[in-house]
């Protein structure tokens, strides 16, 4: 004679309606919530490109209707005579935009270059002095920017470079070490030594380690110093209305300053404002094309440490 034990069942759970209700208030709250942050980010975004909008609008006007009070929201006709006069401003728009360009290109190759030697050999390298000078490094952010003008000038024209764009690019370049030097050595210090030793016992030397293996592994920190760079010596004004004193080798942020101060107060906005759109445009490209790096960079070095 058998017996047969009864299988423990499963608790119920609640009821298929209910579980279909649950699931619907669930994916409707998801859905509220989505649809609110994505008003919000939307309305954000339209109120910081609003300014730029207005911009490019008043650059397309005339330039009667660019300077009319009070001024009107959109252009009555199209126009492009604000970007003709600024082609003719001074030496030419042509010439201040290479400027800029030329100086922007070498304050970028000059601060990847020290940033990447000198992050990497504070990150791999044990030598006396080595947080003192990590440190010191750091300390130029804490000068105030306008008082090492002086003492910089003096340097640059001991070493003949005055009123040059690689002397101003070198002033430029001191700035952004403190940012960089520590990006760097960051996103060095969170690669494996494992990975370099093992070059090393292949044969390849320290830079060739450096260059063929590491340098790959942290291209997102170096489009971030980069990029930094470049923004900010494309905006800088102060550095090169110091340093560059010909007419000829002005910048473009110099040459906007002159035509908003015109002759006898005038201002000519049509063509300030079509000035400002050309501004914009490289640096609002670039960011673009960077921007995954960008990001990766600063989440991948900056936070560590």
């Amino acid at each position: 004679m058998t017996t047969q034990t009864a299988r423990p069942t499963a608790a119920a759970g609640p009821p298929p309606s209910r579980r279909r209700r649950r699931s619907g208030r669930t994916r409707a709250a998801s859905a509220t919530r989505s649809g609110v942050f994505h008003l919000f980010s939307a309305t954000a975004a339209l109120l910081f490109l609003a300014p730029l909008i207005h911009t490019a609008l008043n650059s397309l006007k005339t330039p009667e209707e660019a300077n009319a009070r009070p001024p009107t929201w959109f252009p009555e006709s199209l126009s492009l005579a604000n970007y003709s006069a600024l082609a003719t401003f001074g030496e030419g728009i042509g010439t201040y935009l290479l400027n800029s360009l030329v100086l922007s290109g070498l304050s970028v190759l000059f601060t990847v270059v020290a940033c990447v030697l000198a992050g990497y050999g504070f990150a791999r390298f044990t030598f006396r002095g080595r947080n003192l000078l990590f440190g010191t490094t750091l300390l130029i952010l804490m000068v105030p920017y306008a008082s090492l003008l002086l003492p910089l000038y003096i340097v640059i024209g001991w070493l003949g470079l005055q009123n040059t764009v690689v002397g101003v690019a070198l002033v430029l370049t001191m700035f952004q070490l403190p940012f960089g030097v520590f990006l760097m050595r960051n996103a060095f210090e969170a690669i494996p030594r494992e990975i370099e030793e093992a070059a090393l016992v292949d044969g390849a030397s320290s830079l060739g380690a450096l260059f063929y293996i590491s340098l790959p592994l942290v291209a997102p920190a170096v489009a971030t110093v980069g990029l930094f760079a470049f923004i900010a010596s494309w905006n800088e004004f102060l550095a090169p209305l110091i340093f560059l004193t010909g007419a000829d080798s002005h910048t473009l942020p110099i040459v906007l300053t002159s035509i908003r101060g015109g002759a006898y107060g005038a201002v000519d906005y049509g063509a300030l404002q079509a000035g400002v759109v050309l501004a914009v445009v490289p640096t609002l490209v670039i960011y673009l094309l960077l921007q995954r790096y960008y990001v990766a960079g600063l989440t991948g070095g900056a936070l560590r440490g």
